[in-house]
């Protein structure tokens, strides 16, 4: 049986690919709370955000990396949450630098919407690459 949860990931990962912010948004609540590594500020992508700072996430990632791979390699649902681990390659315009790292993912949902998104990456290799 299909989840609709992961579905509605799946939609917005597809979106991410393309640069279609405005799919992206369709998932969310207006009270989302989104953030990736949240309490650091080491990346520009870096931070929490409301809503309306949200597509600010997106620019500052397609203003400096370039995605060289987005696999998602696994997912898990239960009744409110999916979490995903996907491996993800980028390269830094401003130094020529690149990684690849498995990330990972929680989204929960109220209402079938993203309200809570909370990301994970190698901020180690994330800072080595932005210097």
């Amino acid at each position: 049986m299909a989840d609709p949860k992961i579905e509605a990931v799946q939609r917005m990962y597809e979106a991410f690919g393309k640069g279609d912010i405005d799919a992206i948004m369709s998932e969310l609540t207006d009270d989302v709370d989104w953030g990736v590594e949240p309490d650091s500020k080491i990346a520009p992508w870096h931070g929490r955000r409301t809503r309306a700072e949200v597509p600010a996430f997106f620019q500052a990632i397609y203003e400096n990396t370039e995605v060289t791979e987005f696999t998602p390699l696994a997912f898990a649902s239960n009744d409110t949450d999916v979490m995903v681990v996907v491996r993800y390659g980028f390269k830094v315009n401003a130094t020529g630098k690149s990684g690849v790292m498995d990330i990972h993912h929680w989204f929960r949902f109220r209402d079938g919407k993203v309200y809570l998104v909370r990301g994970t990456e190698d901020t180690a290799l994330v800072a080595d690459a932005l210097r």
